[in-house]
């Protein structure tokens, strides 16, 4: 004979009770990742810095190839980033570092260079003074003499002839030689251009410059 099953417990859900009690499950959220330090954003960014001041220096090698080699290889590592903009935002950030660098270092560069120009010519000047006056003490020790001979050098010398001109503006047209030179006219061709007018030849382009601050 069958049993029948007793109302009070027809009612109880098959679903635990603690389920029941919390409803549908929610969600179990994300683990947040960690925030970067700053320490290690900087240890990416001169990493990436690094790697952008290696291409750099292959745009001087002597192989036209390399050059374009790593200006393509520099393309590509910025076009790479065109849907985020945050990771283009630091490799332009940290391409131009290495403009800033470059710059700055070709600065001191060039002051350098003219301060070794200057001591050149200075050096150049104190040589060209002792020589006149060991000439000028020899000479005139021995006048007829061409040569001199020491126990390490020897002071020679040979005779030319060259014109000097001490007052340019006494001479007569006959003796001056007329030199030309022409060169194109910016300014008046700009003007013409913008009226409007053709010129075969030039054309008026727009440029736009940057600057890095």
């Amino acid at each position: 004979m069958s049993r029948s099953t007793p109302a009070a417990l027809a009612t109880v859900p098959t679903q635990p009770l603690a389920v029941q009690a919390l409803g549908p499950a929610a969600p179990v959220p994300a683990t947040p990742s960690p925030i970067p330090s700053l320490w290690n954003l900087g240890i990416e960014a001169q990493e990436l810095t690094s790697r952008i001041a290696r291409l750099a220096e292959q745009l001087e090698a002597d192989e036209p190839e390399q050059q374009q080699a790593a200006i393509a290889s520099l393309e590509e590592a910025l076009l790479m980033e065109e849907g985020n903009r945050e990771a283009l935002a630091r490799k332009a950030d940290a391409t131009c570092w290495v403009i800033d660098h470059l710059r700055a270092q070709g600065s001191y560069r060039q002051q350098q260079a003219k301060r070794l120009v200057e001591l050149a010519k200075c050096d150049q000047r104190r040589a060209d003074a002792l020589e006149n006056t060991l000439v000028f003490v020899l000479t005139r020790l021995q006048p007829a003499a061409t040569r001199f001979s020491f126990p390490h050098h020897e002071l020679t010398s040979r005779r030319s002839e060259a014109v000097e001109i001490s007052a340019e503006e006494e001479l007569a047209p006959e003796w001056l030689r007329i030199t030309t030179a022409t060169a194109p006219d910016k300014g008046a061709i700009k003007a013409a251009l913008k009226a409007g007018q053709q010129i075969q030849g030039a054309q008026l382009v727009a440029r736009r410059s940057w600057s890095i601050h």
